[in-house]
């Protein structure tokens, strides 16, 4: 779903931080923080909805919801993980296939 402007209230990111409770050592919730959950891949694969309006990158309240609903389902569960990225799965087979050639040569050096 998107956001529709006829309906949902439209904030700007850095209005939005501020309406989130505060995070790590109580300091506040930074507008970067909103803006990487809105970039793919989000977090967890899941992105939160934006909208350009001139030069400035907007939410909603509606948003948020629907962002932090889905975050909560897929932590218990109701909604399957994303498959790897491309690239992290490259550099996932890149690696296990350097353990198999060093593995090999410690036994071809044993023997």
């Amino acid at each position: 779903m998107s956001i529709d402007i006829r309906v949902e209230a439209v904030i700007p990111l850095r209005e939005a931080a501020k309406i989130l409770p505060a995070r790590r050592a109580g300091r506040p919730t930074n507008i970067s923080t909103l803006f990487r959950w809105s970039t793919p891949p989000g977090l967890e694969g899941i992105t939160l909805e934006t909208l350009q309006i001139g030069g400035c990158r907007c939410t909603s309240k509606e948003a948020l919801q629907r962002y932090f609903d889905a975050l909560t389902a897929r932590r218990k569960g109701r909604i399957p993980a994303p498959p790897p990225e491309a690239k992290h799965r490259r550099q996932a087979i890149d690696a296990a296939k350097r353990r198999v050639v060093r593995k090999r040569q410690l036994a071809r050096n044993r023997a």
